[in-house]
């Protein structure tokens, strides 16, 4: 039974056609991945106290976070960086001592994951240290 022509030409030279192909992959890849960058950006920290708490935070308190964007170069020098915005709670404190929370990042998720990129914060945590209030 005869192969048709398609099928013997793909056969022929079968390897040097796997290699070029595995060749051009990685070669995408690396493009692709090779244009990842870092930008670090520093933005304000919305940190929620309970006024009525009787604990009172004796460590400092920070004002600001750093955020990290990844993505392509060409696309993440062109976000605002007062469109991401931090926020940390801790109205619900109940016994002095060191508490650790999560920082909460708001943004358009679905925008930043359109253009591929990924919005971190750098801590993702907050200590502080808490005593009970002095009468």
């Amino acid at each position: 039974m005869k192969q048709s022509k398609i099928l013997q030409s793909i056969q022929y030279n079968w390897i040097p056609k796997v290699l070029a192909f595995v060749t051009a992959l990685f070669i995408v890849i690396a493009v692709r991945f090779l244009n990842v960058t870092d930008r670090i950006v520093t933005i304000p920290l919305d940190v929620k106290l309970s006024s009525e708490s009787t604990f009172v935070p004796l460590s400092l308190v920070p004002d600001t976070i750093d955020v990290i964007l990844t993505g392509s170069e060409d696309i993440i020098y062109l976000i605002d960086p007062s469109s991401i915005k931090a926020m940390v709670d801790f109205s619900d404190v109940g016994s002095s001592g060191i508490s650790r929370r999560r920082i909460e990042l708001s943004y358009n998720e679905e925008v930043y994951t359109d253009a591929g990129l990924t919005v971190d914060a750098r801590p993702t945590t907050v200590r502080i240290l808490f005593s009970e209030r002095e009468s």
